[in-house]
């Protein structure tokens, strides 16, 4: 079945399917009744939630910081229908993640910062972190989620112990490591538009002091989207997207090793750009949209293959360990895309006459791709292992890069012939000493501080052999930046009870310079120096109910000094990096889980963020499409002033609930489980404009599922997006009202079984 054709939903119908999700699915009233007499119940305590923020093992609540954790049933419910890593946006406060090129090439916010730049070199104040390696590259960042023990989401500045570039935070992935036990488990799913996803790992002790843990993913799916016309692609949204990873364990004596090598495959469809669909004056799809038809005269393709691997070795001594982490990643990707995402061309330099549409159309049909990335980190740690009061952890750290970017232009009028080209190289080194303190006062008092010092440098050069412009080629001069930076953190983490703990930090954050050279519509390459962060928080956890329930509620505030931005270029298809004087956030973050009872799970997740650009004279260019700009006018003509505009892509509120009812049935229990996310409303750009100010968004999902013979065993239905919501989250400014739209309904069945 196709997603409907007609995306204007009444609200009292959207009101009516969450109800039946959320109501009539759960009889809320008798879970509250059975409550009073199940709370003692040992099987409504929760579990200890252990996590390794500061490089230790932990209970989260004695982590002195704002951190949520997803693992279990929640990450295979909300990774059912076969989506990438943007599935986790909004599903724990203050967290948002967005993409211009599809499943691949995330972005993503924290707080509210992060960068809207989609130059494949662009840097992200978030850190990610995949089995203790860092993911610097965009496009690394999008390796699929299989497989995983848990996600952890540091909040707030990681200047100290987590590789480079996290003064927003850290978003930290933990693969299900190899174990001395014959294992594994085995899931095939099955949706609409044909959609396929499987998934398993097998686990096999080879020896005493060997271990083998191998796992995989496909996802696939047909074309959902139809081009009525004979040019361009005719068919789109489709994908193919592999991936796997083996891991081999050895232990022998005080000496452990942990190899690891990854790949992925993935060949699909850049993001549709649609021409016209937002209406002039608001943010309201047009009357008539069809999300399954697509007219369009270009070209649409992407295609992303990875590799890496990882050596994490450890020697256990005497009073200390110590730990050598050495990674290499490499990968190739291309994406190429109807930027105009329409037919034919209306401007003044086009061909009278032409057949377009929908709506007015510019002739832009480009394409961006890394023939060429290879990463490599290095870290040396060594870390006390007694149960003395003082603690410590000491390190190195080694980061280099290498990075092709290729820039294609395309002419959609003359048989989609390249009409453009530009190339950029990135050679980018850094390297860190760091180290930190933990130091008991005593059993209910603990305080911690961390220090790294940080140097970074990057080579940069630009050309243009091809210019789509027919006047030459250019060379532009070659950029070298260099930056050093000392980041710390000091916090506190004191036991009030055995149930209550509260805690408070101070951190600084650093993003290393930036650098741009998108020369195929432009002249210059664009440098934004270091930006700087400093985060004050503090906050409470407590167990509740008899620890059948746990509540953590933090409130912070920073300052980020040269915040990095990304302004756009008006009426030309062009970024530029600047540096605003600084920007400001505030808010409140709050996580809950509860066990109602024997039968009733729930979770919850609140945050507010309050941002703005503190910088009254800096000026960007807003739409060159003339859409209803609400900034005052800048110091030059066609550019307007943005100093206290909130942060682009930062909604401020973000909530996220799930509800779980399970019970026996013969020899097994049946399960319901319904979750949402939403976020608010926020800008689409460094400008405020009545068309670019995205909805506020609210998307549900549901799983109805049986569990037999222990566990073993799970036949489960799904669906995702179940109001089928459908709204513009993303734009293209510079010329028409084009818009990207978010993921419209999933449905499926899942079968799972475990050995």
């Amino acid at each position: 079945m196709r997603p409907s054709r007609s995306y204007q939903f009444r609200q009292g119908t959207t009101l009516t399917l969450i109800a039946v999700a959320v109501a009539a699915a759960f009889p809320m009233q008798a879970a509250w009744a059975q409550a009073p007499d199940t709370a003692k119940n040992e099987t409504t305590q929760l579990e200890t939630v252990i996590v390794t923020a500061n490089r230790r093992a932990e209970n989260i609540k004695e982590v002195p910081m704002s951190i949520s954790a997803i693992k279990g049933e929640a990450l295979d419910a909300y990774n059912t229908s076969g989506q990438d890593i943007r599935f986790l946006s909004a599903r724990v406060p203050s967290l948002n993640i967005e993409s211009d090129f599809g499943r691949s090439f995330p972005r993503f916010y924290i707080r509210g910062l992060g960068n809207t730049d989609f130059d494949l070199n662009a840097s992200q104040p978030v850190g990610l972190v995949y089995d203790d390696v860092v993911q610097e590259s965009p496009i690394l960042k999008g390796f699929p989620v299989f497989d995983v023990d848990q996600v952890e989401v540091l909040r707030g500045p990681q200047g100290t112990l987590f590789g480079r570039n996290s003064p927003a935070g850290v978003i930290k992935f933990d693969s299900a490591k190899p174990t001395n036990r014959f294992e594994g488990y085995g899931n095939i799913g099955y949706g609409n538009d044909k959609a396929v996803n499987l998934e398993g790992a097998v686990n096999v002790p080879l020896n005493n002091d060997w271990a083998m843990r191998f796992s995989g993913q496909a996802q696939s799916r047909d074309d959902r989207v139809n081009n009525p016309r004979s040019t361009g692609t005719q068919t789109l949204e489709g994908y193919h997207d592999n991936a796997a990873r083996l891991q081999l364990a050895y232990k022998n004596g005080n000496f452990n090793a942990l190899l690891n090598a990854h790949g992925r495959d993935m060949a699909g469809n850049a993001t549709l750009f649609r021409a016209n669909i937002i209406q002039k004056g608001s943010n309201e799809l047009v009357p008539g949209f069809d999300y399954a038809s697509y007219p369009t005269d270009g070209i649409n393709k992407q295609t992303l293959t990875s590799s890496g691997a990882s050596a994490r070795l450890r020697w256990d001594l005497e009073g200390m360990t110590l730990y050598a982490i050495t990674a290499y990643d490499k990968a190739r990707f291309y994406s190429r895309a109807d930027v105009d995402g329409g037919y034919g061309c209306d401007a003044p330099w086009c061909p009278p006459g032409t057949p377009t549409g929908p709506g007015h159309l510019f002739n832009a049909e480009t394409a961006d791709g890394i023939p060429d990335l290879k990463q490599l980190t290095q870290e040396f740690r060594v870390q006390s292992n007694t149960k003395d009061a003082l603690q410590w952890i000491a390190g190195l750290y080694y980061f280099k890069e290498d990075v092709q970017i290729d820039s294609f232009k395309f002419d959609s009028l003359n048989h989609n012939n390249q009409h453009g080209y530009a190339v950029q190289h990135q050679y980018a080194k850094s390297w860190a000493a760091f180290g930190s303190l933990n130091y008991a006062v005593s059993d209910r008092l603990k305080l911690r501080g961390g220090l790294r010092y940080t140097s970074d440098k990057k080579d940069f050069d630009a050309a243009r052999p091809v210019n789509p412009f027919d006047n030459g080629s250019l060379a532009v001069p070659d950029v070298h930046v260099k930056s050093t930076n000392v980041s710390w953190d000091v916090s506190a983490n004191y036991i009030l009870d055995k149930s209550t703990s509260v805690f408070g930090r101070v951190a600084t954050g650093y993003r290393a310079p930036s650098v741009q050279g998108r020369i195929l519509f432009g002249d210059q390459t664009s440098v934004a120096d270091s930006e700087k962060t400093l985060s004050f928080e503090a906050g409470v956890k407590k167990d509740i109910l008899d620890n059948s329930a746990r509540i953590s509620a933090t409130v912070f505030q920073y300052t980020a000094k040269d915040l990095q931005l990304t302004a756009g270029s008006g009426s030309v298809n062009q970024n530029k990096l600047v540096n605003a004087d600084k920007a400001t956030g505030r808010g409140v973050e709050l996580d809950l889980q509860a066990n109602l009872s024997r039968n009733w799970k729930t979770t919850v997740g609140v945050s507010y963020n309050d941002t703005e650009i503190k910088d009254d004279k800096l000026f960007v260019a807003p739409c060159g499409n003339g859409c209803s700009v609400t900034n005052p006018a800048g110091p030059v003509a066609g550019t307007v002033l943005i100093g206290g505009n909130p942060l682009p892509r930062a909604p401020k509120w973000v909530g996220n609930f799930t509800l779980k009812y399970s019970t026996p049935v013969a020899n097994g229990d049946l399960y319901v489980f319904t979750d949402w996310a939403y976020k608010d409303t926020y800008n689409m750009f460094l400008y405020e404009a009545k068309e670019y100010k995205a909805k506020a968004l609210l998307e549900g999902g549901l799983r109805v599922g049986y569990k037999w013979a222990d566990g073993k065993y799970e036949l489960a239905a799904y669906g995702r997006n179940i109001t089928n919501r459908q709204q513009v989250i993303a734009a293209i400014d510079f010329d028409n009202l084009t818009g990207i739209l978010n993921e419209p309904r999933s449905y499926g069945v899942q079968f799972k079984a475990n050995f």
